[in-house]
């Protein structure tokens, strides 16, 4: 496999010379000096890159790189009105497809598009798809409908805009209005939608879960274990036995907790502490030994594998592994005996790991924390409690002091610390959201993620430098484009990017210390974490650009994370000894595509949660339709501005519904300004909204004006602005394709035109 792939690497850089000129087959074969008896697969690796979208193969028989030939390959991202645009692979600009030139593609489809018109001043650069390469739905998830004697399903995902033909022979007994998941037989063409057949009936749409399901079943999110992975985890005993000790070190007699929230069931890592005479601290972090139970190769280690994460819902959570192992003889819970893996760090008073010990052990917790009790204990001294815990105060304290060293020492290396709010929705017995409260992590929580990264990095480093196959956790340098881009922002808002071209995560960290507390704080922090590179899994070691850590891994949360399984079962064969040449082999040749699949089944399990956020929260207003809320101005666009309120939810007042003015937007500095007022709406202002419209099929939120305490900070304009009037909101303009038709100025010079008529006609 490696051998073909570096084939493939070597043709495409001789057709990606400028001396290049499309070859045929016969023409490369002479020019690539191949035998003859090696003909087929040069043919055969052909086809392959041709089925990639890597090359192309033109009608007079001659291959090239789509790049040189007019061609982008990427991904398709679909726009609700039909529209969408192709991000390329190789980067560079977004390319805008007409609604008449997606030619059958789908939302997320890897496709390959033909540029038309070539972007200008005021417009992007227009194409049409004329391959699809590779398909992004199997399956479908929407509500059924039926219409004469054929049915279709209108499909939840507002990308996929397209309704699904369903013969009457393959409705499945679904009744109209349910939700189903569809299988596609027939891919959409250009004039034609999809054809399929009903695999699921889900429920009616308005029974309780069945929204939640409907997110699980499009992002495809396996909820159910097979029979025979279900038939492995029955087996395991639920408690440690004699033989399961044999050769671990006894830490039941160490003092530790686990410190988790309180609808936590999959306990995972405890700690412990210890201040030595030397003033040094001995923390020891442990961490469930997973891997004992999960073999590899078996059902539950293939189907852990699959899918890579728990993903977590407000009213679900859908495990990595079944529950006789998350909940029960892995998780652990106090007062049991448990496998574990433990890392014995000895760290001075300046943050600063002077000796680790990593080994296989036993322990027993001796408390089952909350978040909220450690907070009760150290911030706010409860008696109670502190009598409770008595036997635990003296670590609590120690434990604080330690993370708030580590805390320090990570920053002073430049790491960069976001502090955004969370959303946690609460839910009724029918699932309905009915309530949805903003809060921030407090001192327990950051004791545990202090505690997690020093271990994470000190497991990196030691597994490092011992040259062994290794999964990482890496995060790469932002995109200097988009770094720049980020700066000419921060400056509209008087902050300057040190070194923006070539940037240090300590200047992004110097600027999230300027905006703490100030009203541009969040949009700040969204754009700034928007341009940053996603962290992902790699077998190739790299650095961590946001932790500004060298070596960085996921070990401490293997009974939810597939790498951190696969690092524990690595770690164990190296400790024994049984990490020989042939392992290493296997390791080396397995982790690249466990890594890539595993990042992108973590990718899967955020965009459903977020989905599954935005669309309670959607819910949540639906109920409040009228009501008025005050709020904070959090972005604004060329068509409206976002008002998120104090609950976290987020709303967009529309330009069409400010009716006492027509509003420009300032791209450089972020805001609408009044032609006739010279009202100015900025980033921070806070305002007093009342809730329009709140639809949970789109996720959309539409708020209307009231007033304003921050619109006049001109000072040209004395009076308060007046009350909107409640407006049927228009649909959603995606702001791309107002670039690409050089809306913006256009309607501006247009309103400038009629108002300069209008007022010579009163002349």
């Amino acid at each position: 496999m490696n051998l073909m792939e570096e084939r493939k690497k070597r043709i495409l850089a001789f057709m990606r010379e400028k001396a290049y000129k499309p070859l045929l087959l016969s023409e490369l074969v002479t020019v690539l000096d191949v035998p003859g008896e090696d003909i087929p697969l040069l043919m055969s690796l052909l086809d392959d890159m041709e089925k990639e979208g890597l090359i192309i193969r033109t009608k007079k028989e001659r291959y090239g790189v789509p790049e040189r030939m007019g061609l982008v390959t990427g991904r398709f991202q679909a726009h609700g009105r039909g529209f969408g645009f192709v991000m390329p692979e190789a980067g560079g600009e977004d390319v805008f497809i007409p609604a008449n030139a997606i030619g059958g593609a789908m939302h997320g489809d890897r496709v390959m598009a033909h540029i038309t018109k070539p972007a200008t001043p005021t417009r992007t650069q227009e194409g049409e798809i004329v391959k699809i390469l590779a398909r992004a739905h199997k399956t479908v998830v929407g509500t059924f409908d039926m219409s004469g004697s054929f049915g279709f399903v209108t499909p939840d995902h507002s990308r996929l805009f397209r309704d699904v033909f369903i013969p009457r022979d393959s409705t499945g007994g679904a009744k109209p209005g349910q939700k189903v998941v569809v299988e596609i037989t027939r891919w959409p063409e250009a004039k034609r939608n999809a054809e399929g057949k009903i695999i699921e009936i889900l429920g009616d749409s308005g029974d309780a879960g069945v929204d939640i399901m409907s997110i699980i079943r499009a992002y495809g999110i396996p909820y159910e274990f097979p029979e025979e992975a279900l038939g492995e985890a029955g087996i395991i005993p639920q408690a440690v036995r004699e033989e399961d000790i044999k050769g671990r070190r006894d830490l039941r007699d160490l003092r530790m907790v686990t410190i988790d929230g309180e609808d936590a069931r999959d306990l995972d890592d405890a700690v412990s502490i210890e201040v030595l005479e030397n003033g040094s601290f001995l923390l020891g972090v442990h961490i469930a030994d997973v891997s004992h139970y999960v073999k590899e190769g078996s059902m539950l280690d293939r189907e852990a594998l699959h899918r890579g994460t728990s993903v977590y819902f407000p009213d679900r959570v859908i495990p990595m592994l079944p529950k006789e192992l998350s909940n029960g003889i892995c998780s652990l819970n106090a007062g049991e005996d448990r496998l574990a893996f433990s890392v014995m760090m000895e760290i001075d008073r300046n943050g600063r790991v002077k000796d680790h010990e990593i080994f296989e052990s036993v322990i027993r917790v001796n408390e089952r924390m909350t978040y909220t009790d450690v907070y009760k204990i150290l911030e706010e001294e409860d008696p109670e409690l502190k009598e409770r815990y008595r036997e635990h105060i003296e670590d609590f304290f120690s434990m604080k002091e330690l993370a708030l060293i580590l805390k320090q020492k990570r920053l002073e290396r430049g790491a960069v610390d976001f502090d955004f709010s969370e959303a946690r929705i609460i839910l009724d017995e029918k699932g309905k959201p009915v309530e949805i409260k903003k809060y921030k992590l407090n001192i327990a929580s950051h004791i545990i993620e202090e505690f997690m990264l020093v271990c994470n990095e000190v497991v990196s480093e030691h597994f490092y430098w011992l040259g062994v196959p290794f999964v990482y956790r890496i995060h790469e340098n932002p995109d200097p484009d988009k770094m720049e881009s980020l700066n000419q922002v921060l400056g509209a808002f008087g902050y300057h990017l040190k070194g923006y071209r070539d940037v240090h995560p300590k200047a992004l960290q110097e600027i999230l210390g300027q905006i703490r507390e100030t009203p541009e704080e969040k949009i700040i922090s969204t754009l700034m974490l928007r341009s940053l590179q996603k962290a992902r899994y790699s077998d190739v070691h790299n650095w961590h650009f946001g932790l500004a850590a060298e070596y960085y891994s996921h070990f401490t949360a293997p009974i939810r994370r597939y790498p951190d399984l696969i690092i524990h079962r690595i770690m164990k064969e190296q400790i024994s000894g049984r990490l020989d040449e042939k392992r290493i082999e296997h390791y080396r040749s397995i982790l690249p595509e466990i890594t890539e699949s595993n990042s992108e089944r973590e990718r899967a399990a955020e965009d459903a949660e977020r989905d599954c956020e935005q669309m309670k929260k959607a819910e949540y207003m639906r109920e409040r339709l009228g009501e008025e809320f005050e709020g904070i101005i959090s972005s604004i666009t060329a068509f409206g501005m976002f008002v998120e309120l104090d609950n976290t939810v987020e709303g967009l007042v529309r330009l069409s519904s400010l009716d006492d003015d027509y509003y420009e937007f300032d791209a450089r500095a972020l805001t609408l300004i009044g032609e006739r007022t010279k009202k100015r709406f900025r980033i921070g202002d806070r305002v007093r909204v009342q809730v329009v419209k709140a639809t949970p099929e789109t996720r959309q939120i539409d708020f209307i004006l009231l007033d304003s305490q921050n619109g006049n900070r001109s000072g040209e304009d004395a009076e308060g602005f007046k009350k909107a009037k409640p407006v049927k909101p228009k649909k959603a303009i995606d702001p791309r394709i107002l670039t690409h038709i050089g809306a913006n100025k256009k309607v501006s010079a247009k309103f400038k035109k009629k108002r300069k008529k209008k007022l010579k006609g009163r002349k």
